[in-house]
């Protein structure tokens, strides 16, 4: 008797706590229609395990490489008669860039083409037409800018934990959304002082043209690689820093998003490692997530939601209709209804936890109950 009492208890007691936990869930479940995913723009990403970067975080700028300049200059005196060259022309090695016509005695007088040392883009014309000409004075200078280098800024304590191949990436303030992969080069010759910095110089690739010496540059410098990290892009990441969470999309329900909490580590310039409140395949939203959190209970109900989900009816709270409640909910609305439905049946939900409750308390005080009676005959013994 007394075993059967404890299995009914922890029985009662498992469905309490299960729909606890249920009810927990229909709470931070937002549910939308198709429109109202397509206003919020929602886009997601799928969790998974795999290297994560720890970084560190430096501003610079970006410098032609040394060796890759060089000016145009003229042997004789005399006067630009005819220039070929503008800034940001691009130069093949040889070309003629501009004449100059000496100033010795001739008819006409002699002239000599000065063509370009290297191929680049020219990045310096000090010259006009009919400007005298000096040896000494450079004329143009062109630069090839298929090759540059980004100089970080990386505060002196952070520096010691650079490796010789470190990589980093890359971000300029002209193109915010491209990341650039840049390649440890060296380190300064000397630290600034003032600043506290000491340089970091990073090879960068300019395939495409689009970099110019003085650009602004920020950098995510790797430090160390992690393997089998579990982590999310950092917009899916909302919260207090006490209360982090992200939406999960509903495994089960069309255009759900279950809001969960989520215990988190440490983060760099893109992800965000989650410790504890997610698994892989687990399908995060990353834009829109902000606006979800204002979305409330969303455009749906838990019921419509279900109903189009399962291809058949269920009552308000979510929960199956038994046969019963199944022919009531599709018969004609009974006389004195409201809106055709049974208001004695949607009034018991709210207190079905309840009564389950009061059953548990009912069965544990009769558990209680047996065991002094049982207890009293061995105590008189």
């Amino acid at each position: 008797m007394k075993t059967r009492l404890s299995s009914l208890c922890f029985s009662l007691l498992l469905t309490a706590s299960l729909s606890g936990a249920d009810a927990a869930r229909k709470a931070n479940l937002t549910i939308l229609d198709a429109t109202g995913v397509q206003n919020l723009r929602i886009q997601t990403a799928v969790v998974e395990a795999s290297d994560f970067e720890e970084t560190i975080f430096a501003l610079g700028r970006i410098e032609a490489k040394p060796g890759n300049s060089a000016a145009v200059t003229s042997r004789i005196s005399g006067r630009v008669v005819a220039l070929s060259a503008l800034p940001g022309d691009k130069i093949a090695a040889n070309a003629e860039v501009l004449k100059v016509e000496s100033r010795q005695p001739g008819q006409p007088a002699p002239t000599i083409a000065l063509t370009a040392p290297l191929g680049g883009t020219v990045t310096r014309v000090e010259v006009r037409l009919g400007d005298p000409v000096e040896p000494d004075r450079a004329l143009l200078e062109i630069t090839d800018l298929g090759e540059v280098i980004a100089v970080a800024r990386v505060p002196e304590h952070a520096a010691g934990r650079i490796q010789p191949d470190a990589t980093a990436h890359i971000t300029l303030a002209a193109w915010p959304d491209r990341k650039m992969a840049g390649r440890l080069l060296r380190f300064g010759t000397a630290a600034d002082a003032t600043g506290g910095t000491l340089d970091a110089i990073f090879v960068l690739p300019n395939t495409e043209g689009l970099i110019r010496p003085g650009m602004r540059a920020e950098f995510s410098i790797v430090l160390e690689k992690r393997p089998n990290v579990v982590s999310v892009p950092r917009a899916a990441l909302q919260g207090e820093p006490a209360s982090r969470f992200v939406y999960v999309k509903d495994f089960d329900l069309p255009n759900a998003f279950l809001k969960t909490p989520v215990v988190v580590g440490q983060s760099n310039d893109r992800f965000v490692e989650i410790i504890r409140g997610l698994l892989p395949a687990d399908e995060v939203v990353t834009q829109g997530a902000y606006s979800l959190a204002f979305a409330g209970g969303g455009s749906l109900s838990l019921k419509d939601a279900l109903d189009a989900a399962h291809g058949h009816a269920h009552a308000e709270d979510g929960s199956e209709l038994k046969p019963n409640q199944a022919k009531k909910s599709t018969a004609p609305a009974a006389a004195g209804s409201d809106h055709g439905h049974d208001h004695g049946d949607d009034h018991a939900h709210p207190q079905r936890p309840w009564q389950i409750l009061s059953a548990v308390l009912f069965i544990a005080l009769l558990f209680v109950g047996f065991r002094k009676k049982a207890a009293a005959p061995r105590a008189q013994n």
